[in-house]
């Protein structure tokens, strides 16, 4: 029983931690504003987009 509640839990994880690439091209002039504001926050670029593109879907989300 033990063995199968872990087995859950780590497929769980794996979903959660999946990501997904793709490809973004961006004018200069919003790359350098987006990396600006990375390093203020201390995130890389990349997450940075991510934490933009997070709290925007839930924006939405709440209508």
């Amino acid at each position: 029983m033990e063995a199968e509640i872990r087995a859950r839990e780590k497929a769980v994880k794996a979903a959660r931690n999946e990501r997904k690439q793709i490809i973004l091209r961006l004018p200069q002039s919003l790359w350098d504003e987006i990396a600006a504001w990375a390093e203020e926050d201390f995130r890389s670029i990349n997450g940075q987009i991510e934490y933009l593109l997070t709290e925007s879907v839930r924006r939405h989300k709440k209508g």
